[in-house]
Formats: structure tokens, sequence, C-alpha cells
């Protein structure tokens, strides 16, 4: 009774046969009789049926995880359309087949008269993305997770009047920690394994117990609290008083640390009554709620009435070191108090504005959507996290004319959420997609003149179980960008390969990481002090000219480019050595400005969005082929930079003439560490992962040690290669052995030798940093009607920037895209590269 031979006979298309063979040898093809008719005789249907995925997962099989991704739920969210919705609900569950009864080849090309043109499509990609029109795959959890059913959704809003920061009274309560020995449990959640071991959509099997305390009537005031929802973080409620709980939150799973985000639901609320509430087990001595910063609060009934969304709320904010304490780390205590808009209003609480793992596939669906958008944004699955879900890849850019056009593109890689609780990463990429996706001129031109190559977020797992900081592994993935272990750390092992294969075929021009910061206020950038003389203090040209774009967000002050050895396996660290000179990691604060116009009022969501804009604005301004505005900010940089050296040797007690020869002083000398920056530092692999790193750096060097030239070709080109180099090294040779004496003598803390500084580190590339110019053929005028939300002003902090003031009047020259002193790039043939049709 097996249909599938019969079926095949009808087939005439040579791959179909293959695939066929192929997707019923590993258990995919569950077509029924009659399902698919002759597609030779359907050609003509074919070319008007619309595009079709493939439902499940044949892009890797997960042989760890016994739930396969064939029986996945599928998630119906609010964003899917209802088209699209009433066609896959006539789809069986686990079928490969959608309900039409045509299962159409992408593979060719059909021209006007539907003949078939035997030209091949593009490349694609191994993994396949969600269709248009197909399901979103719904998160996949921990096994030992209960998750509710309720889906949990938030209306976008941005509050009317500016949010200012609480200001201290000095008379704040500071309450004692009762614990739940004199308390009651109100709520609490059951502890987790020690470490991973496999996941499925829904989380634990089974019926979901309720954990909240019941109610003993309508006269009970008891707060209902849940957290088992997408980024929920509570574990546990303990009520010490008629309107006061202390909450305890959940550390990052499989670790006994990284407590910072919060995220939780209360129900059975009363109006006009203040509530307390103190959260016990905080790790951080500094916060930025000992400087202002209000939890915020979001109140279903005002989000579906009034349409107002998160806001800003909190009295009595008082941020302390506890009096209990467990013997291994002190606690410290956060406690606000607030009263609520509504009876029996259902709220939640959250350390800052939620973006779930839900909330971007639903962003990429409407991307894919769009018409338009979807013609120079191509979706890609970049890898698959531990417990299966997707990490997203978006490669934007314009059809190119020609190959060798494509080629000529330099590439910016931006990616967000690699610590899964900083938020406001997600928001910031948002506001960039929106602009780099919409008709703006600026934003064409953008896309005319780069590859962008964007990954939205590096760690969906510890996004859907409401992480703060690591993966399933338990561990910092923002340290493990040097990793071997591809199946413990896919998410940063993929994305570094992807960066690998990308600087093989084009030049990065930048490399950008989103974050948090939970201890200084404003935004700014952490960078890597490049130390060849061609190209002294460049990197830091594009951080100062996102601050006078931005300048009542972005803080050139609290910029930082010194290269720590703890912070070796961060990917901008990473990615430096790897070659790319302008690489950042992107520092914004849970709380707000302190510059300008908007000073001491908290960041909104608009806010962070418009930072998103300014990337793209600061990035035109970078390139832009008159070098004025870039001479200009060195210019500003080196008088800054004078005047830390004064700064520095004036607290050393010492007056010193710079005239001659300031700059020979190594930056690293007179540079702060990031010490303030969110940083954690390396814990190690897990036990369990110690002797499959050694395996795997084992088997890494015996297979270099075994690997052989094979054809005369490549032994020939060795061959020139080595006696090249050898013929290059003799002529340097002679200048530097007169110079090698003076070389050995003891140099002064401050100073290097006039050779050193200008000798050439191995990991950087002197051409990465050349102004791109931008082609004559688009018009460089805003676009009318495009307005930034939050519009540069004049700061009135002057002593914070180096540059206040409005936004430079800085015209932009459009010449053809040619690079000063070079010829015409060569067109090297690349699989990555190719002209979209």
């Amino acid at each position: 009774g097996n249909p599938l031979p019969l079926l095949l006979q009808t087939l005439a298309d040579p791959y179909e046969d293959f695939m066929y063979h192929h997707l019923q040898y590993y258990g995919y093809f569950k077509g029924q009789r009659g399902s698919l008719p002759n597609s030779a005789t359907q050609q003509h249907l074919w070319k008007k049926t619309p595009r079709h995925q493939l439902h499940g997962s044949f892009g890797e099989r997960e042989n760890l995880i016994p739930d396969t991704l064939q029986r996945e739920k599928l998630l119906w969210p609010t964003c899917l359309p209802s088209a699209g919705r009433a066609q896959i609900e006539s789809v069986s569950r686990g079928s490969l087949m959608l309900s039409s009864p045509l299962l159409r080849t992408r593979q060719l090309i059909y021209n006007e008269l539907d003949d078939v043109n035997p030209r091949l499509q593009e490349p694609r990609e191994l993994f396949p993305f969600f269709s248009g029109k197909g399901p979103l795959q719904a998160p996949r959890w921990p096994i030992e997770c209960e998750v509710i059913k309720e889906s949990i959704r938030h209306i976008e809003w941005v509050p009317p009047q500016p949010e200012y920061f609480y200001q201290s009274t000095g008379n704040e309560e500071v309450p004692e920690i009762v614990g739940e020995e004199k308390g009651t449990v109100v709520y609490q959640l059951e502890s987790e394994g020690s470490y991973f071991t496999s996941s499925r959509v829904g989380g634990k099997r089974g019926m979901i117990k309720e954990l909240a305390v019941p109610l003993q009537g309508p006269e009970d005031h008891t707060l209902l609290f849940e957290s088992r929802f997408e980024s929920g973080n509570l574990q546990k409620a303990v009520r010490v008083g008629t309107y006061e709980y202390e909450l305890t939150l959940r550390t990052d799973l499989y670790t006994n640390k990284h407590t910072q985000w919060f995220y939780f639901r209360v129900q059975n609320t009363r109006k006009d009554t203040t509530y307390r509430f103190t959260i016990v087990n905080l790790l951080k001595p500094k916060s930025l709620y000992a400087a202002g910063m209000k939890p915020l609060m979001y109140s279903q009934l005002d989000a579906s009435t009034h349409s107002i969304g998160w806001r800003r709320e909190g009295s009595e904010i008082k941020y302390y070191k506890s009096n209990a304490d467990d013997g291994q780390q002190p606690f410290y205590c956060l406690t606000w108090t607030v009263q609520f808009p509504h009876d029996q209003d259902t709220c939640f609480f959250a350390h800052f504005y939620p973006y779930t793992y839900t909330d971007l596939q639903c962003y990429l669906l409407s991307v894919a959507n769009n018409p338009t958008q979807s013609q120079f944004c191509k979706l890609r699955t970049l890898c698959r996290s531990l417990a299966g879900n997707t990490v997203y890849l978006l490669t934007i850019t314009n059809p190119s004319r020609s190959p060798q056009e494509a080629a000529a593109k330099k590439a910016v890689v931006l990616s967000a959420r690699v610590h899964p609780g900083e938020s406001n990463g997600s928001w910031i990429m948002n506001g960039f997609l929106d602009f780099i996706l919409s008709d703006s001129p600026d934003a064409q031109l953008l896309r005319d003149v780069f590859v962008f190559k964007v990954v939205p977020m590096l760690n969906p797992d510890g996004v859907i179980v409401g992480n703060y900081r690591c993966s399933l592994a338990g561990r910092d993935l923002n340290r493990r960008y040097k990793t071997v272990l591809k199946e413990s750390f896919p998410c940063v092992w993929y994305t570094r390969n992807m960066i690998q294969r990308l600087l093989e075929e084009r030049e990065v021009l930048l490399y950008c990481d989103f974050h948090g910061h939970s201890r200084k206020n404003n935004i700014f950038l952490y960078g890597c002090n490049n130390n060849n003389r061609k190209y002294w203090l460049h990197e830091r040209v594009f951080p100062l000219m996102l601050s006078k774009n931005a300048p009542d967000k972005f803080s050139f002050h609290s910029c930082n480019f010194k290269v720590q050895k703890c912070k070796e396996g961060t990917g901008r660290v990473v990615m430096w050595r790897m070659g790319i000179l302008n690489s950042y990691t992107m520092e914004s604060t849970f709380g707000g400005s302190t510059l300008g116009s908007k000073r001491d009022t908290h960041f909104t969501i608009e806010d962070l969005k418009s930072l998103g804009y300014h990337v793209c604005d600061t990035l035109l301004d970078f390139c832009d082929p008159d070098q004025a505005k870039f001479t200009q900010c060195l210019a500003e940089l080196k008088e800054l930079l004078q005047q830390e050296i004064h700064k520095k040797f004036n607290q050393l007690g010492q007056d010193i003439d710079l005239e001659g020869n300031w700059s020979d002083i190594s930056l690293s000398d007179i540079e702060s560490s990031t010490s303030g920056s969110d940083s954690s530092l390396s814990d190690g692999l897990p036990v369990h992962l110690l002797n499959i790193e050694d395996e795997v750096n084992q088997k890494k060097f015996k297979k270099k040690k075994k690997k052989m030239l094979q054809t005369r070709k490549q032994r020939t080109k060795q061959y020139q290669k080595n006696h090249l180099m050898r013929k290059f090294k003799l002529t340097e040779d002679a200048p530097e052995k007169a110079g090698f004496t003076s070389t050995l003598q003891k140099q002064p803390t401050f100073f290097k030798n006039l050779e050193n500084s200008t000798s050439v580190m191995k990991h950087e590339k002197p051409k990465l940093n050349e102004v791109l110019l931008l082609p004559d053929s688009v018009t460089q005028s805003k676009k009318p009607g495009f307005t930034v939300p939050c519009s540069p002003k004049k700061s009135t902090n002057s002593s914070q920037e180096p540059a206040p003031g409005m936004k430079p009047n800085w015209p932009r020259t459009i010449y053809a895209a040619t690079k000063t002193g070079r010829g015409a790039m060569v067109a090297y043939p690349s699989l990555h590269i190719y002209t979209y049709p």
C-alpha cells in the first residue's frame, strides 16, 4: 500500500525524481496518492502558482533532540495575515505538502511564453526560512520549562511627555528582608536541571500547574504572579505584608548568577492602593536605579481602552545592599512603590521594553510579505541554536548591474542580542532596519554602496527563556567568539565563520554589535585602538561623527578604545583581530540621557529606533568622498588627545612639552579600562565540554599537519609566493638592522619608538579605512517627509562632549565609485557574489 512508487512513475523532472527519493530516504516525504499530477503536463500551472515552502526542518538533522522538528506545533501570531492562515489551516500537521496540488520546483526559470528555460535560479542557502504565507516556527524551550498557553503581546507607544528620572529625597524606606520564614510564598518556579539536555515546542510535557496561590474570595487582595511566558523572569514572590512583596529573580538557566533582567505579570490589582515590591537577589554593587532610573509598567486595560503602552512608574525607589547573605556573594536589593491605575487589571513589570523572539519573527514576516523590500532583503537561516531555534541572517543590498559591481561593494556587519536581557539592542536594530529597508534616497544610496549582513538576534534561546546574559550552555556567548565548539556555541561560531567568508570576498568597513548597559547613561561605543601610524585615531572618527549627529543621546566622552586581555573573546576584539579596523560594541543605557535637550529623561522606544537611523546617517558622512568632515574630526581628535595627555601628566606631577613627539604616545597607556562596562569574566567551559574542546583542537592540528598540496598548479603557486616573500624580506632587513640597537633600548612608559609605531600590526589591513566614494547616479537630497523622530539639538552639557552643537552642515559630494590612489577593483569570481534577477 505504498503510493510512492506509482507517484514517481508520473514524474518527468529528474530533479524532482531525485528529491523525492532523497526525502523518502530521510523520512520526510508523507505525500498521499494522487497529490501530484504529472509535472510535465503541469508546467503552465506552475508558472502561475504562488511560491511554496516546504514545512519541517530539512536544513539539518537534530539527532540529539528527541522531539523532531517535523512534529513541531505551528505558531499562529496575530501578525500572520488571515489569508495565510486560511491556506495553512488546510495543511495536515507534519505534512510536507501545502493545500495546493502542486509542488513547484524553484530551480528552473520560465520565460514570457511559459516555456522552460534551462537556466538555473540564483544559488540559495541550504537552510529554508519561513514562507511569506507560511507559519512562524514556534519557540523551542528546554524540556524542563513550563510555559503557559496564553499569547503575551504588547502595543508600541511613545509617551507624549518626557519621562524624567526619579529624584531621590534621601528619606526612602529601606525594607528589611523578611524571607519566606516570616512571609507567605505566593509564587515559585520549580528548579531546572544542571545543564541543557533537549528541547521541544511548548516546553515541559503534561498539564501546566497553577503556581499562583488560589484566592479565598473577592475580598482576597493577594496579587497573582506569572512569568512562564516568552522572555519572562521571576523565580519567587513572597507576600510579607498586605500590599508588600519580596521578589526573587531566576538566575540564567544552568548558572547561579546573572540576575538583572525581570519581566513578570500581576493580576487581581486594586486601584489607588500603594504596593511595594522589593527584588532581593541582584548582584551588581552599582545600578542606574540608584541614579534615578524607574522600572517599566504596562496596564492591559490602559492598552485596550486608551492605547497606552509601557511607561516608567515608581516612587520611593532605592537600590541598596541586602542584610541577607548566603556566605558566598553579597546581594543587592531594588525596592519601589507603585499604584495601579485600575481594579482587577492585568499589569506587567519589566527591566526594559521587552522584545521577544516572536516579535522578531513577526517583523521578518512583514519584510518577507513586502514585495518591494523582499527584492533587496534576502532572509536566510544562519544556523540553529542549541535548542533548535532559528538564527536569522539578513543580506540587504540593491541589485547590482553586473557581478563586477557587486564585488566592488564593501560590507557592513551588524548584530544584536548576544546578551538576551539587553533588549535595547533589538530596538536600535529595529530602527536601523526600518530605515535601511525604506524608500528614502539615503537608504537607497546605502544599499547601492554597501552589502549589509545583519544578525538581528544572536541568542534566541536566551531571549526565549528570559536569561540576562547567557545561552543554554550556561556561558556568556560574547566571550566565546574564538571557540572551536561549533555544536555547543553554534550562534557565535557560525557568525564568525560567516564574517571570515565575507572577508575573503570583500572589505568589511564596519562591524558593530548592539548591547545594553546597566550602570552608565547615554549611548556610546567601545572600539579597538589602532597602532598603525598611517591610520592613527581613525577608529575614533565614526564614534565622533555619531556624537555630532545625535548629540542628545550619544556620548563620545563615554567611548573607550582600550583592548583588555579579558575581552579577547568578544565579538569586537575577535573581528578586529580578523582585520576589521572599525570594530565596535555599541552600548545603550537601560536608563536615559544626561545630554542636551533630553537631559535627565528616560529613553523611549522611539529614541532607540532613532539611533538606528543615526547609524545609517553617520555611515554616509563617514564615507563621503569629500574628506573635509573626516579631516575635521581627526583634527578634533588630536586636540582632545593632547588634552588627555596633559591631564595624565598633571596627575603624575610631571610637566612635559609634547610639541615634537606627542603623537608617538601609546593610546592604551593614557586610556582607562572598560571596567565600567557590563563585562563578565569568562567562567571557562562547563566541565562536560572541557574534554570535547581538547579533542577538537587535536583533530584540527592533525588535519593541518596532514594537509598536502595535491596539484602541480598549487605547488607552483606556493613556490612563487614564498619566493616573493623572501625577496621582500631581504629588502626590508637592511634598514631594520640599522635601527636594531636603538630599538633594544628601554623606552619611557608613555612613548613608543618611531620604528615600532610605524610598523603594521599583523591583524590590520591598511586598505580597510580608505574612504569609499559614492556613485554619482544617486542624488543625496533627503527624501521629503522622512523625519527623524528625535532631531539633534544643541547639547547643554558642553563639558561632557568634545563637539557640542547642532549637527554640522556637512555637504555630501558625489563622485563616481572609485577609490583614491587605487585603480579599479579587480573582480574575483566568488560563489557568494551574484546579481539578483
